[in-house]
């Protein structure tokens, strides 16, 4: 292979939608992609002032892109942001669905199905609908990357969380079918799966779950965000163009087993 011929990890040129990311590891995975040279379009539904700091944040490490407001349910939202994201950046290169809402744990008697709805809405009807609205595009220029952010759990088989992982197992079926109808239009389809890698809203889980979790890992220590958004970096470049319906677990580990 020349010199010339070798993939890059850079995204220059590109314009990457991360969902959910104005915090936690969408907030990672957005700083990730701005600094391998894409321009990111941030993305919140609620917590304004949260955002317009990150995004203040953002621009001040130097990094393209824009931050836009969006419900990534809502099937009219989701078009009108991605609509304004094109106007502004750009076709979308790299659609990374990372949103998500409180995933509590209970047993399955305290669960009702309104709830188990709102879980399908974030891992399947979300998806769904930002790869619908994207879709065109990427198919016409035969060029695209999704990338799902999905978990270790589903492998794991973590009790108590019956509706989460119902969802998740979902999105990632989802994951290997959308891989094989979009490989002929050179559109890859993935997923990263990332393990208990503590961010803010962990802040008030206990030093005890935190301890039993840490003595799992066969690496001995908890991963950080930007392992996150390493893996999508990696998965959006070119250094992945041949890899499709695949997921990539962070979680120093666990998953071996």
């Amino acid at each position: 292979m020349h010199a010339d011929e070798i993939p890059s990890f850079r995204l220059d040129g590109q314009v990457a939608l991360v969902t959910g990311s104005s915090k936690g590891l969408g907030r990672a995975m957005a700083f990730a992609l701005g600094n391998a040279g894409a321009s990111v379009a941030i993305n919140y539904c609620n917590g304004r002032e949260t955002a317009e700091a990150c995004f203040a944040d953002y621009q001040r490490a130097g990094f393209k892109g824009g931050l836009f407001r969006g419900n990534v349910i809502d099937e009219a939202d989701v078009q009108r942001m991605c609509a304004e994201i094109v106007a502004q950046l750009g076709p979308i290169d790299i659609l990374v669905l990372n949103a998500t809402p409180d995933q509590p744990h209970k047993p399955i008697e305290q669960y009702d199905w309104d709830f188990y709805q709102s879980m399908l809405d974030f891992f399947v009807k979300s998806p769904y609908l930002l790869t619908r609205a994207t879709l065109a595009s990427m198919k016409h220029r035969h060029h695209g990357r999704i990338l799902n952010i999905t978990t270790e759990n589903v492998e794991r088989g973590v009790g108590n969380f019956s509706a989460y992982v119902a969802a998740k197992g979902a999105q990632m079926a989802w994951t290997r079918s959308m891989a094989i109808e979009l490989a002929r239009w050179n559109i890859t389809v993935n997923a990263v799966a990332p393990g208990w890698i503590p961010v803010e809203r962990h802040a008030n889980d206990s030093q005890i779950s935190k301890d039993e979790y840490e003595r799992i890992i066969p690496m001995g220590h908890f991963g950080v965000p930007s392992d996150v958004g390493g893996a999508t970096v990696f998965l959006a470049s070119e250094a992945a163009r041949f890899i499709t319906g695949q997921t990539i677990h962070v979680n120093g580990g666990v998953t071996v087993y």
